[in-house]
C-alpha cells in the first residue's frame, strides 16, 4: 500500500438545520453542528472527516469551541508534513495531546479517506485490511432509527408508525425518568413485534434498579446507557438484576474499557461511536474485542452529515457489526446534506455502502461553505470565541 504525506489541513465549522430536532434526556440542540476537516496530501489525494461535536458539553465534554481550538493550535500542526504508511499511525502522532477524542477522530478519519483514495480502495476495504482474515465488508449495513423525547405518547406513536412505514426495522426511543415504562407499554401494545430499544443517555442511577426492572416485560432489544456516563462498575451491579441486555455507549472510550465492561459483566452489548473512542484505529480494536468475546456490536450516531455518515456506514458494513446501527437515510436528518448522492433506506432496513474510493461520496464544497456561513450567523457563543463572519 502507498504511503501519504499530509501537506495541508483545513477546518470548516458548519451548521445545518435539522428536519427534526432530536430531544434526549440532556436536551436538544437548535441545529446540527460539526467541524468538517479537509486533508490534502503531497500525492494529490483529498480526504474528508467530521468532528460531530455539539455546541454545549452535553453528550461529551468536547464542544465546537474546544474542538476548533485544540485542532487549530495543537493537532493540525502535529499532522502537517507527516508521512503515514497507514492511518493507524495517526493516533501515535497525536498522542502527546491528551484527551479530545472527537477532534482527533475527525483528523484521523480524513487521513483514512485520503489514504484509501491514494490506494484506490473503498474505506470499508481499507478497514478490513487492518483486521484478521474473514472480516471482509458486506457492502451494506443493517440500520434502525432513533426517535427523541416527544410531547406525548400519541405524538411518539405517530412518528413510530411513520418510520415503520418507511421500512425501518428497529426503533430506538430516548427515555428519562417519568418517560419510560408507560411509553414502552404503549408502544408494545400497538407494535408487539417491532424490534424496540430504549436509550437513557445516563438519566438514571443504581437506586432506580427496581423501576428499571419493570422494562423487562416489554422484551426490549436492549436498554442503552441507563447509568452514569463514565460508569462501568455500577452497570455491573445493574445488569444481573435485569433480563433486558444493558448496552454501554458513553462509558466506552477505548478497547480497554470494552474489555473491562465485558470482564465484570457490566453489559451484554456495546454501542461503538468512532468519534467517541478517538477514531477508526481504536474502533478496530473495540471491534476485535467484541468479536473475541462474542459481544453484539453496533454503530451509534451523532447526527453526522454525509461526511461522517459515509465513514460510519463503511465501518458498519463489517461483519462483526451485527445489530442495527443508528445510521438512517439522509432525509431523516436534512433537506440537503453536504454530500451526494443521498443515503437511501433499502430493503430489509439496510443502507448500501457507496461504491468508489475512500468514503465514496462527493463532498459539495459550495454546500460546506454555505453551512459554514450558517454556523457563523447562528452560533450563539461566537462573540465570546472571537469568531467573525
Amino acid at each position: 500500500m502507498h504511503p501519504i504525506t499530509i501537506s495541508d489541513v483545513r477546518l470548516y465549522p458548519v451548521g445545518l438545520p435539522l428536519v427534526e430536532r432530536l430531544r434526549t434526556s440532556y436536551g436538544a440542540e437548535p441545529f446540527k453542528s460539526a467541524v468538517i476537516v479537509e486533508v490534502t496530501t503531497t500525492e494529490g489525494a483529498v480526504g474528508w472527516g467530521e468532528c460531530p461535536t455539539k455546541m454545549r458539553p452535553s453528550y461529551a465534554y468536547e464542544t465546537m469551541g474546544t474542538a476548533l481550538h485544540v485542532m487549530r493550535e495543537f493537532l493540525v500542526p502535529a499532522l502537517i508534513g507527516q508521512r503515514f504508511n497507514s492511518p493507524t499511525e495517526v493516533p501515535k502522532c497525536l498522542a502527546p495531546m491528551r484527551g479530545h477524542p472527537m477532534a482527533k477522530a475527525a483528523l484521523e478519519a480524513a487521513v483514512w479517506d485520503a489514504w484509501a483514495k491514494a490506494n484506490l480502495i473503498g474505506l470499508a476495504e481499507a478497514f478490513a485490511k487492518h483486521l484478521p482474515e474473514g472480516n471482509e465488508p458486506t457492502g451494506r449495513a443493517l440500520v434502525g432509527v432513533s426517535i427523541g423525547i416527544q410531547d406525548s405518547i400519541d405524538a411518539t406513536m405517530n412518528i413510530i408508525n411513520k418510520r415503520i412505514d418507511q421500512g425501518y426495522g428497529r426503533i430506538k426511543l430516548k427515555i428519562e425518568p417519568g418517560w419510560d415504562v408507560e411509553l414502552a407499554r404503549a408502544v408494545r401494545e400497538q407494535n408487539p413485534d417491532v424490534s424496540l430499544m430504549l436509550d437513557a443517555n445516563s438519566a438514571y442511577s443504581l437506586a432506580d434498579a427496581e423501576h428499571l426492572k419493570k422494562l423487562d416485560e416489554f422484551h426490549l432489544l436492549m436498554i442503552e446507557q441507563p447509568l452514569g456516563f463514565t460508569d462501568i462498575y455500577e452497570h455491573s451491579k445493574l445488569q444481573p438484576q435485569l433480563r433486558t441486555p444493558v448496552c454501554l455507549d458513553e462509558s466506552i472510550h477505548s478497547a480497554g474499557d470494552a474489555r473491562l465492561a465485558i470482564a465484570i459483566g457490566a453489559c451484554k452489548i456495546i454501542n461503538l461511536k468512532p468519534a467517541r473512542v478517538g477514531g477508526f484505529t481504536e474502533s478496530l480494536e473495540v471491534y476485535k474485542v467484541c468479536a473475541e468475546h462474542e459481544i453484539p456490536l453496533w454503530i451509534g450516531g451523532l447526527l453526522e452529515t454525509g461526511v461522517g455518515r459515509a465513514a460510519n456506514l463503511a465501518f458498519a458494513s463489517l461483519p462483526g457489526v451485527n445489530l442495527p446501527c443508528d445510521i438512517s437515510a439522509t432525509d431523516r436528518y436534512y433537506q440537503r446534506d453536504l454530500t451526494e448522492p443521498p443515503f437511501v433506506l433499502g430493503p430489509n432496513s439496510t443502507i448500501e455502502v457507496p461504491e468508489g474510493h475512500g468514503i465514496a461520496v462527493d463532498v459539495k464544497r459550495d454546500r460546506v461553505l454555505e453551512a459554514q456561513s450558517y454556523w457563523f450567523a447562528n452560533y450563539p457563543y461566537r462573540h465570546e470565541l472571537g469568531e467573525k463572519r
